[in-house]
């Protein structure tokens, strides 16, 4: 089994070595540099390069450089799609984002994570869990997301929380870790401040 095959089957894999991982990861390296350096007017070269990239990508995303991907090809994202600046996307495993997903700056999305034995991890073992991304979903500035978290649609995560478990739809959430707060009202109410 190569290491690629052990990452996709959830069990530990070495990221670190095999040469069809680091290719991988070099040429996704190389798009989201090129990507990075594109000017606010390069709409069209944008979208190209997020085509390469990326597994899905609808015609409306915005992705506000700087964005970081480890493969890019395992990321399908949803229309209406928007990420502020310096967006993460660690996607050893597959990470899904519906339709009308707002991602406020320097957030991570990681599907990465390592063994607590010493060994094993100083080895340079790692698995990777899946993420889902439901739609209409507002995550809000700085938030962490962890490896096999699915967060609902219509959920809103608050502000610099760390997602460490799923989060049921229609939920808002926030905190370390990330916890439901309360289910959101069908018809928001207006606050004027």
């Amino acid at each position: 089994m190569t290491e690629k095959e052990k990452a996709a089957a959830g069990l530990l894999y070495d990221a670190n070595y095999d040469p069809q991982i680091l290719e991988e990861r070099a040429r996704a390296q190389d798009l989201c540099l090129d990507y990075n350096l594109t000017r606010s007017g390069q709409r069209d070269e944008r979208l190209r390069l997020l085509r390469a990239l990326l597994a899905a990508c609808p015609d409306d995303i915005v992705i506000e450089p700087p964005f970081y991907a480890d493969y890019g090809y395992r990321i399908r994202m949803g229309a209406g799609f928007y990420a502020n600046h310096n967006l993460v996307i660690l996607d050893g495993a597959p990470v899904t984002f519906g339709d009308h997903v707002f991602i406020g700056p320097n957030c991570v999305f990681s599907t990465a994570g390592h063994p607590l034995d010493a060994a094993q991890r100083n080895a340079g073992l790692e698995y990777a869990k899946p993420i889902t991304v439901g739609s209409n979903v507002w995550i809000g500035a700085g938030v962490q997301v962890l490896p096999g978290v699915t967060i609902g649609d219509n959920a809103v995560i608050g502000a610099g929380s760390v997602v460490t478990r799923d989060i049921p739809a229609g939920m808002l959430a926030y905190g370390v870790p990330c916890r439901p707060i309360r289910q959101i009202a069908e018809k928001p109410r207006r606050v004027i401040l």
